[in-house]
């Protein structure tokens, strides 16, 4: 199984157990709270819809997004909460597709216009390569299974950068910056970047960049590359999970949060705020 996979269906990869870059960044949060994850899986999250239906329609694969029908809306055009209205998303779920709201439709609509109409990213997006590429590799060290789905995975003619499209509220530099700290997009940034190289890939990445494209209107377009500094956190970091996972796994351990009385510090920012309240009086 082992290797690059151009066109697995996203279900089959999902249901693949090989530790993900979420499972890992979960792992980070707590094991205990990975451990819950796996054995309680969560059920399709609607505010995560119009992202997937972005990369659908940015990158012409996976599931397709389907409008609710005005049978289903309330007079205000709101998704309506009826059972027959939940019954009817549960079936285009089951069929693969993605159940969204006309507006959110409108939404995808432009949001995929604006990408493709961003000089850099529509570069990056039209280098030969694959999208939704499925890559599964072992780590060496601690012999656990890796799994990661990139967005877009370049073929190496020329240039060889990877693309991971993400939809946000702020797309400027200082915001996703703060997302991807937030998130742990370096963590997902260096869990691809080793699980392509353990797989043995046969070309080497140039680099790995976020697509990233705001959901509100007129829709900004930023294309981010991490930093040497950020890049060896993640890295530090996507090390540390793979660790936990094989603690874990061996020991059958998944702990939460220290047992003992823990002393907290006061966070910077409330000390900087004690400080210039102290010089105001």
């Amino acid at each position: 199984m082992n290797g690059i996979h151009l066109h697995m269906p996203e279900a089959e990869y999902h249901a693949h157990p090989a530790l993900s870059s979420t499972g890992a960044r979960r792992l980070l949060e707590s094991p205990a709270k990975f451990r819950y994850a796996q054995t309680h899986p969560e059920k399709p999250k609607a505010a995560f819809d119009l992202g997937t239906a972005v990369h659908t329609k940015v990158l012409g694969t996976g599931d397709t997004a389907v409008a609710y029908p005005p049978e289903h809306l309330t007079p205000s055009g709101n998704v309506s909460t009826k059972a027959a209205t939940v019954e009817w998303a549960a079936e285009q779920r089951a069929a693969g597709r993605t159940p969204i709201s006309p507006e959110q439709m409108h939404e995808v609509d432009a949001m995929a216009e604006a990408v493709l109409a961003h000089p850099m990213a529509r570069v990056l997006l039209e280098q030969d390569g694959s999208p939704e590429a499925s890559v599964f590799a072992t780590d060496p060290d601690t012999n656990v299974d890796m799994r990661a789905r990139f967005d877009y995975l370049p073929a190496g003619q020329n240039t060889s950068i990877a693309v991971d499209l993400k939809s946000a509220r702020d797309a400027s530099p200082e915001g996703f910056a703060k997302a991807a700290a937030s998130h742990g997009y370096h963590v997902q940034r260096a869990w691809y970047d080793d699980t392509y190289r353990f797989a043995g890939a046969p070309i080497e990445l140039d680099a790995f960049v976020f697509v990233v494209v705001e959901v509100d209107a007129p829709h900004l377009v930023g294309v981010y590359k991490l930093n040497s500094e950020f890049e060896e956190i993640g890295h530090r970091r996507a090390r540390r999970a793979r660790h936990l996972y094989r603690h874990g796994l061996d020991t059958g351990e998944w702990p939460g949060y220290s047992p003992a009385i823990q002393s907290l510090m006061a966070p910077f920012w409330l000390v900087a705020e004690a400080a210039e309240q102290e010089v105001a009086a």
